[in-house]
């Protein structure tokens, strides 16, 4: 069994708009993926997020983004190399002052949306991001996708010196590539929490998924994404975490 972190992309709220349901997810998961107001969020809910994982004793990470509230960070931008590291590291360094704030520190790296996208199909953006995580801090760990093959986003990552987290998903259908589907497809996003705890324990026992043409595709990942934005993900949620334990203590 591969020992999978739970992370969750939380702490989307924004003034008086309420997203997701964080205090609800947060007692089940192993890091909290904290958006730092460029897709989602304000300092107020970024520092309302902070403490709920502190007093909970779970892993922060900067959720950094596009600066794109309107689009919720899901709409690509024609930015420079050294824009994408000047947004990485405001984001950073905004969600890290609210963190020492509260006796604590942003353990790890997890861009958002159209950024994350991006830096998978796109070496240049891939570079940049990694050089701003390494010029802020070359011990915290990225997250980045999984795919079928791992070797060359892994070898940019030993160039800057930096701990790749490779991310799978649970409610996400994947290509033959072992990138995402997209979300314009039918199929592209489980809603079954049936599907979504099965394949979970697919990705934990190291067991291939079947992809969206049917072949098998071998994931070999370091955490797991999954979503609280609603009572139905909140339950799937907790089953996970619940078969997770159960596979580990078996």
């Amino acid at each position: 069994m591969n020992s999978l972190l739970l992370n969750c992309d939380i702490g989307e709220s924004f003034g008086a708009w309420t997203m997701g349901l964080d205090a609800e997810v947060m007692p089940y998961i192993d890091c909290a993926n904290i958006a730092c107001g460029f897709h989602a969020s304000d300092p107020s809910v970024m520092r309302k997020t902070v403490a709920l994982a502190v007093a909970h004793d779970v892993r922060i990470g900067a959720h950094t983004a596009y600066q794109d509230l309107v689009g919720f960070g899901r709409r690509s931008m024609d930015c420079t190399p050294q824009e994408i590291e000047d947004l990485m590291l405001y984001q950073i360094g905004a969600l890290e002052g609210l963190c020492r704030s509260q006796g604590s520190r942003v353990s790890y790296v997890k861009p958002h949306g159209a950024l994350y996208q991006d830096m998978m199909r796109k070496p240049a953006t891939l570079r940049a991001v990694m050089s701003a995580v390494a010029k802020y801090d070359r011990q915290l760990p990225l997250m980045l996708m999984c795919t079928r093959d791992n070797a060359a986003a892994q070898a940019l990552g030993d160039e800057f010196g930096l701990t790749l987290w490779f991310e799978a998903f649970a409610d996400r259908a994947y290509d033959a590539a072992g990138y995402l589907v997209s979300r314009s497809l039918p199929g592209a996003v489980h809603h079954d929490s049936e599907v979504i705890v099965a394949q979970a324990v697919t990705l934990a026992r190291g067991e291939a998924l079947q992809a969206s043409d049917g072949s098998a595709l071998p994931l070999v990942a370091q955490t797991l994404c999954v979503h609280g934005d609603n009572a139905s993900s909140v339950a799937a949620v907790k089953r996970i975490r619940q078969a997770f334990d159960h596979l580990a203590q078996a």
